[in-house]
C-alpha cells in the first residue's frame, strides 16, 4: 500500500514540469474565466455565493453542482484528454485515479474557489452607491 500511495504521488508530483505542463496554467484560467461568467450571472440574477450555497443549502446544492459540472464541463473534458495523452506517452500506461484527481484539482476546484467570489464582486460594484 505504502508503494502504491508513493508511486500515486510521484506520479502526480511528475505532471507539473515536463510535457502537457502548460495545462497546469491553462486549465485554471479557463475554469476561473468559467467562474466570472457564471459567477456575474449569479450577481445580476440575485443568487446567492455559489460555494457557499452548496453547503449551506442542500436542498439547492445538487442543482447548483450539476450547474457547475456543466459550465466548466469543457474545461474538464479538456483536461481528461490532455492527461490520457500523459499517461498514454508518459506513463505508458493508465491511472484513472490520478486523472480523476488532476483533472478535478486543475478545473473544477478553481471554478468552485472562485465563482462565489465573482459574484460578491459584482454585487458590490453593481449594487454601490455612486458618489454623483
Amino acid at each position: 500500500m505504502d508503494d502504491l500511495l508513493s508511486r500515486f504521488l510521484g506520479e502526480l508530483a511528475g505532471r507539473a514540469d515536463g510535457p502537457f505542463s502548460f495545462r497546469f496554467i491553462l486549465q485554471p484560467i479557463m475554469a476561473i474565466f468559467y467562474a466570472y461568467r457564471d459567477g456575474v450571472k449569479d450577481a445580476h440574477a440575485g443568487r446567492p455565493p455559489y460555494f457557499w450555497t452548496i453547503f449551506t443549502n442542500p436542498t439547492q446544492g445538487s442543482g447548483l453542482l450539476r450547474d457547475g459540472l456543466t459550465s466548466v464541463g469543457r474545461v474538464i473534458v479538456l483536461g481528461v484528454v490532455m492527461d490520457v495523452l500523459y499517461q498514454v506517452f508518459v506513463l505508458r500506461g493508465f491511472r484513472p485515479v490520478e486523472l480523476v484527481v488532476v483533472v478535478l484539482l486543475l478545473a473544477f476546484v478553481p471554478y468552485l474557489l472562485f465563482r462565489g467570489p465573482f459574484n460578491r464582486l459584482t454585487r458590490r460594484r453593481v449594487h454601490a452607491p455612486s458618489g454623483r
